[in-house]
């Protein structure tokens, strides 16, 4: 690995023989476009990954309730080790050379929006106000709360956690990883599993550390709900990455005998009582003021 190739990498977390099984076509698109750009993956399975030459595979065991924060964990890692990374979901596919280009401190977002307008919208959506996104602002604002952080008065983005860039920035990137983990198991104890752009754009402010759009102009990529979106809107055809849509398609849809869809099923839900369980009891016992009043 010469000098120029430690200046940059692409991760992804990614766990699941369905997710690993689409990051396997995004080890392919890179090793096609970009190899020279080393790609980190944070993983259940790491053995799946070591014949790739230009993955470097690490192990993970999640820590929270659900995936959705772990992303954190091959963000670190990468920073650890490169002064850029780019986090791309694993289930995203690239599909042009990505151009060499510097990155500024901070975080470059490819979409990104004002939290307080993503919540406006979200709860605008209907002709009644979502009793859904009502709950989650409500929860959200709590968080703000527990960093000590004024909605009303600080600015705070809304991240879309698909692609987006992180450069070290003096420390700030640490503390923004720092203040992710701590309000991110908030979050989940407390029932949003999901949705870490709140808990990204939250850490982000309380480090100080600067988020930016870009439209990453010259990164093609392939993302099924963005891609529905900009048909939908005339702006690209539904033939022109067929292709993706149709792998995608077979790899998260396989035809499984009944009883195998049970079973797995069941295991899901039985891991997910498994890591609620765990969680509660760890917060609990280390610091239940802050996580449950």
């Amino acid at each position: 690995m010469n000098l120029k190739q430690k200046e940059f990498c692409i991760c992804t977390y990614v766990a699941g023989s369905i997710y690993r099984a689409l990051a396997k076509n995004l080890v392919q698109d890179l090793a096609k476009y970009a190899p020279e750009i080393p790609f980190i993956i944070y993983t259940d399975k790491p053995q799946e990954f070591e014949n790739y030459s230009n993955v470097l595979a690490f192990g993970h065991k999640r820590q929270g309730i659900l995936h959705y924060h772990e992303r954190r964990f091959a963000i670190q890692k990468a920073l650890s080790m490169f002064k850029s990374c780019m986090y791309i979901d694993s289930d995203v596919r690239i599909c042009a050379p990505i151009p060499n280009r510097e990155w500024l401190p901070g975080i470059t977002a490819r979409s990104c929006t004002g939290m307080i307008k993503h919540f406006q919208e979200r709860i605008n959506k209907t002709d009644t106000p979502s009793v859904s996104a009502l709950k989650k602002f409500e929860l959200f604002k709590k968080m703000a709360n527990k960093l000590n952080i004024d909605i009303e008065k600080e600015d705070v983005t809304w991240i879309n956690e698909f692609l987006f860039v992180v450069t070290r920035d003096s420390g700030k990137e640490e503390e923004f990883l720092q203040n992710w983990e701590k309000i991110a198991i908030y979050a989940e104890v407390n029932g949003l599993h999901k949705h870490p752009a709140y808990a990204m754009g939250l850490a982000a402010t309380k480090a100080n550390l600067r988020v930016r759009h870009d439209v990453m102009e010259g990164v093609d990529f392939f993302d099924d709900r963005i891609e529905k979106i900009r048909i939908s809107k005339g702006q690209t055809s539904s033939k022109d990455k067929l292709k993706y849509f149709e792998t995608q398609k077979k790899i998260e849809n396989p035809r499984n005998p009944i009883f195998k869809k049970i079973v797995k099923k069941v295991n899901k839900y039985v891991e997910y009582l498994y890591h609620f369980v765990r969680l509660r009891v760890t917060t609990i016992l280390s610091n239940y003021n802050f996580y449950y009043r």
